[in-house]
């Protein structure tokens, strides 16, 4: 039996084959799954019972939220993404296309992950112990994760930092870095980032 309550603040845009407070198979205490006003949810999208998400959320199609996560105001998630179960999310984040967010990941306020972004949570796969010490990794306020990027356990990548295209990220990264390559390497500071367009000369401005 589903004893999951869905509590849905007004006003929401829901589209048809919608599924919210989703059945977990999991033994949890609180299966209420709270959405704050204002919410957009597309076609797909199934968000499974006993979360918290604030109000502005956005969905595109077949996105999948767990549950236990506490999420923040104005969230956007788009098309043929998941969050696993167990994660912090702050406020203004946003998650692109095809992304995987794991169990107990923390994205603070506005971070922002490109289209592919791969988020690890088990140090060793397989390993008899892997639940007990499996854990995200910490994304700061700011940081800009781009398309395509490969995050490992248990790091921390710092406040406003900028993670390159195609990076496998291994190790910590400081606040404000520049960080490209696989193993990623710190190539720089993004108030050294110049535009190549010509349309500003710093596109992070003064930080």
């Amino acid at each position: 039996m589903n004893n999951s309550i869905v509590s849905l603040a007004q006003p929401a845009t829901i589209d048809d084959n919608v599924r919210l407070g989703y059945p977990t198979g999991r033994g949890i205490q609180d299966r209420t799954l709270s959405i704050g006003g204002h919410a957009q949810i597309r076609s797909g999208t199934v968000v499974y019972e006993g979360s918290t998400i604030g109000t502005h959320l956005t969905t595109g199609h077949n996105v999948v939220i767990r549950e236990e996560n506490i999420i923040g105001d104005h969230f956007s998630i788009w098309s043929n993404s998941v969050v696993d179960y167990g994660c912090s999310i702050g406020n203004g984040v946003k998650i692109h296309t095809n992304c995987y967010v794991p169990q107990f990941t923390t994205l603070e306020d506005d971070v922002f992950l490109a289209p592919g972004v791969t988020i690890a949570n088990d140090l060793h796969p397989g390993c008899a112990f892997s639940a007990e010490c499996m854990r995200g990794p910490t994304i700061k306020k700011g940081a800009q994760i781009g398309v395509n990027v490969t995050i490992l356990p248990f790091i921390t990548i710092g406040e406003k930092a900028v993670i390159g295209s195609g990076t496998v990220v291994v190790e910590d990264v400081p606040p404000h870095s520049v960080v490209v390559g696989n193993p990623g390497r710190i190539v720089r500071t993004i108030e050294e980032l110049q535009c190549t367009t010509g349309l500003t000369d710093r596109p992070y401005g003064k930080v």
